[in-house]
């Protein structure tokens, strides 16, 4: 009976020596409770300690970055604009006592957040205008010197920017979570984008606008191309009565010269002619003549006139 009782009391000392220590690593910090209650300082320093076994509990908490992720809601702005705003945010476990008495775990500090942070943004963007929401500072556009007056953009000055109400939103964030035990770090505006209806009208008037000025263009092309269509009639109309001119001479020289080679080819058709029946004429009286033939020639007559004119005239 004593061994056993002697075995159960080393058992009994073996657990609670093993629950009288516990380990924080470099991303924890612990709040120790003893029925409930916090007991002690945090402890964020990493390595082993000791606690009261069974009495006291440990309360794990990170000491990390965290993210907190907001719903994209449906806010209106100060000129009855209606947008969707999507925000975001970080923040830390600044306290972990106060965590740990106001909001217990991280599920009741991010439902917290939740209140706090989209509160803040549906009042910030409620008290400014839409265009202060959406840009950031009074930028100057680029001028394209190709562009007609009315076609350049002219951007609405703003006072504020987003960057500004962003700035407000962390603000007062932060002042509204410094006795929760944490801190919030950064809030950013995700996204910022017009509602359904109010988005449908805004692309039917930047496509009626881009119609407009897509009909100007198509009017200054179709005016131009009668330009060019005119200016070509009259280039062809040029080119063609230069043409017909200089191809009038052409032919005019060419007729001249015709008739001056038709000259000179009749002038020695006459001569070849002439000889022609020169030699018929010889030919038919070697056929026709013998030595004992006498001939009695006029004086009018072709062969007369060739003998005449062989003999020198005698």
């Amino acid at each position: 009976m004593r061994a056993w009782a002697f075995a159960a009391l080393i058992f009994l000392g073996i657990v609670a020596s093993w629950n009288a220590g516990y380990v924080v690593n470099e991303a924890e910090q612990v709040i120790l409770t003893q029925f409930g209650r916090p007991v002690g300082p945090p402890v964020s320093s990493p390595g082993f300690h000791i606690k009261v076994p069974f009495i006291q509990a440990v309360h794990r908490f990170e000491k990390r970055f965290l993210e907190w992720d907001g719903e994209a809601n449906q806010l209106p702005t100060r000129d009855k604009r209606f947008i969707w705003v999507d925000t975001y945010a970080r923040w830390r476990i600044s306290d972990p006592l106060k965590f740990f008495q106001r909001l217990k775990d991280e599920r009741g500090a991010q439902t917290r957040l939740d209140d706090i942070l989209d509160g803040e943004t549906r009042n910030a963007i409620a008290n400014h205008d839409l265009v202060e929401v959406v840009r950031l500072s009074n930028r100057t556009p680029e001028v394209d010197a190709s562009e007609l007056e009315e076609e350049r953009v002219t951007l609405e000055p703003i006072e504020i920017g987003r960057e500004k109400i962003r700035l407000e939103i962390l603000t007062k964030a932060q002042a509204r979570t410094q006795d929760l035990g944490i801190e919030i770090l950064d809030v950013r505006l995700k996204r910022i984008n017009y509602v359904a209806e109010v988005q449908d009208k805004v692309f039917d008037r930047m496509i009626a606008e881009r119609e407009r000025i897509a009909a100007r263009f198509r009017s200054q092309g179709e005016g131009e191309a009668l330009r060019i269509q005119g200016e070509k009639e009259r280039d062809l109309k040029q080119i063609t009565s230069e043409a017909y001119k200089t191809a009038e001479e052409i032919r005019g020289r060419a007729d001249a010269a015709a008739t001056e080679i038709y000259a000179r080819a009749y002038d020695r058709s006459r001569e070849a002619r002439d000889f022609y029946e020169f030699l018929k004429t010889m030919e038919t009286l070697e056929t026709t003549v013998d030595a004992e033939t006498i001939l009695v020639l006029s004086s009018d007559g072709d062969f007369y006139g060739y003998l005449k004119s062989s003999s020198g005239g005698r």
